[in-house]
């Protein structure tokens, strides 16, 4: 089997980075990588600008094959074939209904990403996917824990789709960010590892003979496997209004039968922000004025300030305290798209040459989330490159993974 791949929602390319192991760019700012993957599309679209930085920096790093255009525009039935389906999607909800006349069936609401995803599934039918979330899919939304996540692997189920999954916190398998995200691994049942999955114990692809136990290993803990059937509740729109379920942070689900449990990694050393920050040559403007050291020092003290609900109920909101600054021997937190502001987020260091206060450069954040230095220096905003790793992903994370799809692809008929 060729190893094809396209890559939607792709923002700046962490997954086109890290399947295909990219260090660094050439003279003439093309990604210099490495061929794991021939990316024959890529998708990426942000509605809510007219500047598209992400798609610029994407086509200017990696150039062809790709299009910026509304997903929900897209002809599906054009997208070239592709042996791994890969992508980034924001974690929305996902409930479904049916349609007034049921004579379309089940519907999902209109803009939601997730079934976009799944119309190309559909139509296209990959050997594999793989895919990345925050990790409260697993227990959104709040008044049904659980419900988003049944709806996604019951859509999966029904195209045909075996799926693992595990919550990995970058920093524990010795990458430079505490940045935990899902990640969700699908394999079709016409492919071998697909029917690998079915014949296995549940509890053995978890601990040792699944893509993510291979790669990032865990613990011998003796721990209950939890379990459901998603085909006891009728149809989807009936798993939308009766699903509640309790996924824990390391799964599988094999023909609608879910099989979950809590495990724990084996760490590694992570790489720290002493390890990663500029030594020299930082330009004066990421230094801290006194305004904002004070500014900052206020936005981490520990507070307390009351509010009402919407309904007018009063309620105290409060924060604990952080450090006033970031520790160099520590890895760094998780990135938001606000970093670089004057934000509590804001990663604040004392800089190792000066011992003055500063916040992080963009190269440095690219470098938390294992990027080439300046990958997103293409000409957007400064404030826009701090946008798009706090958007992106920890790339050393797809690389390990990408290894063991290799060996899966390679093995395939």
């Amino acid at each position: 089997m060729e190893r094809t791949a396209i890559e939607l929602f792709a923002g700046v390319g962490g997954f086109r980075v890290g399947l295909n192991n990219v260090k660094s760019i050439d003279s003439n700012g093309k990604a210099v990588e490495e061929d794991n993957f021939k990316f024959v599309w890529a998708n990426q679209w942000e509605p809510s600008t007219k500047k598209q930085h992400a798609y610029d920096c994407y086509h200017l790093r990696f150039g062809g094959n790709d299009s910026n255009e509304d997903i929900s525009k897209v002809d599906k039935r054009n997208i070239p074939d592709h042996s791994l389906l890969c992508g980034g999607f924001p974690c929305q909800d996902y409930s479904v209904a049916h349609s007034l006349t049921k004579e379309e069936g089940i519907k999902g609401k209109k803009g939601i990403l997730w079934w976009q995803i799944r119309d190309i599934l559909q139509e296209k039918r990959p050997p594999f996917v793989l895919l990345e979330n925050v990790d409260r899919l697993l227990r959104s939304p709040a008044i049904q824990r659980g419900r988003d996540f049944g709806i996604m692997l019951r859509c999966m189920a029904d195209l045909g789709y075996r799926v693992e999954w595990r919550v990995i916190n970058a920093a524990e398998y010795g990458f430079p960010q505490r940045r935990r995200r899902i990640f969700i691994f699908a394999s079709h049942e016409s492919t071998r590892y697909g029917q690998e999955l079915k014949e296995d114990d549940p509890r053995n692809v978890i601990e040792s003979s699944g893509i993510f136990s291979k790669q990032f290993p865990i613990q011998s803990i003796e721990n209950i496997v939890k379990s459901c059937n998603l085909y006891d509740i009728s149809d989807l729109a009936d798993l939308s209004d009766r699903f509640d379920f309790y996924f824990d942070n390391t799964g599988l689900m094999v023909d609608g039968q879910v099989s979950t449990m809590r495990t724990y990694p084996i760490e590694e050393r992570p790489r720290t922000l002493g390890e990663i920050v500029m030594t020299s040559g930082v330009d004066e403007r990421f230094y801290l004025t006194k305004k904002q050291e004070g500014q900052f020092k206020k936005l981490r003290e520990s507070k307390k300030i009351p509010r009402q609900k919407p309904d007018g109920t009063p309620y105290i909101y409060s924060e604990g305290a952080m450090s006033p600054e970031d520790s160099l021997t520590l890895p760094g937190r998780t990135m938001l798209t606000s970093e670089g502001s004057v934000n509590r987020s804001t990663h604040i260091i004392s800089d190792p040459k000066t011992g003055n206060k500063r916040i992080l450069t963009p190269m440095e954040c690219e470098r938390l989330n294992m990027f080439p230095d300046d990958w997103t220096d293409t000409g957007m905003p400064e404030k826009r490159r701090y946008f798009m790793m706090g958007n992106a992903l920890v790339c050393g994370i797809i690389s390990r993974l990408g290894d063991e799809i290799c060996k899966i692809i390679d093995s395939e008929p």
